[in-house]
């Protein structure tokens, strides 16, 4: 899932190809992904382009006229540049195409999702706070006005919630998923398990691993071509998607723990005293 770096470095990437030119229009293939119907798709026709931003994990492309196209790409949704006109109808079918946006001289770009399980969203709206996923959003912890104090105000306030699922909660702190909050923890040497709620002395460690962590992929995915930000943001993990692999500051063994449809991976020594979380998946298979 493309979390806070990588749409840092699509809106980017759009903003430069994108600001001042003209959309033809927005054909929308997947009907099921379009969530809004006023305006109407074809309020964007005409309009120049003021810019390409983002909202947590939300991308806000912003016309002149006022008017936003917001996408959120879910779980294997993805942003594919075309330099010239599209090759193919995008009739509606069972392929990953869900839209297509096309300037006045026929290059754009496409909105794609893999898989069956279909999950991306696009929003046709004058006001992003309109769309409900951002406006449940918390605060983007790295804008300037995300303090230590302010963080440590968030955690006191989650309590006994565990870290792993705070970091992802898109309502508590906006733009961080499933590899970033497992990359954030290994840095600052907790456990997923371990509670909200900690003193000061954690609390700093935690900040300073959540900002630097974030900070170092957006340096990184900053230029990177959007066919290259996948694999940029693999190659760099530390301890996401490394199960088995060793840990690259300890080189104990890197664990796994199963849920229904995700996974998280941590190491033992570095996070949780050498200990190994139960897995009740894996539990289960090796009885």
């Amino acid at each position: 899932m493309p979390e806070l770096p990588e749409v840092h470095a699509l809106a980017s990437d759009l903003d430069a190809r994108l600001r001042g030119r003209t959309i033809d229009r927005l054909q929308v293939v997947a009907f099921p992904a379009l969530k809004t119907y006023d305006p109407p798709v074809e309020a964007l026709s005409g309009e120049r382009v003021a810019g390409v931003g983002r909202h947590g994990k939300f991308l806000d492309l912003t016309t002149e006229g006022g008017i936003h196209l917001v996408v959120h790409l879910a779980r294997a949704g993805w942003i594919r540049w075309r330099a010239g006109a599209p090759k193919t109808s995008g009739r509606p079918g069972s392929g990953p195409l869900a839209a297509r946006l096309v300037l006045d001289d026929g290059a754009g770009f496409d909105v794609t999702e893999a898989g069956t399980k279909k999950s991306l969203a696009l929003y046709v709206v004058r006001d992003p706070a309109e769309v409900p996923g951002i406006a449940r959003l918390g605060p983007d912890p790295l804008a300037n006005d995300f303090t230590l104090e302010r963080f440590r105000g968030i955690l006191a306030s989650q309590g006994r919630a565990q870290l792993k699922g705070m970091l992802r909660d898109q309502s508590v702190i906006a733009g961080v998923g499933n590899a970033y909050s497992d990359e954030i923890l290994h840095v600052a040497r907790m456990s997923p398990y371990k509670p909200a709620a900690m003193g000061v002395e954690d609390s700093a460690a935690l900040y300073a691993a959540l900002r630097s962590t974030l900070a170092e992929a957006v340096a990184r995915a900053d230029g990177v071509a959007a066919s290259e930000l996948k694999a940029e943001k693999k190659s760099k993990l530390r301890v996401h998607g490394r199960f088995g692999e060793p840990c690259p500051v300890c080189g104990a063994r890197i664990e796994q723990v199963i849920f229904a449809d995700r996974t998280f991976q941590y190491c033992p020594t570095c996070q949780t005293g050498g200990k190994k979380l139960s897995d009740r998946v894996l539990d289960r298979l090796l009885k």
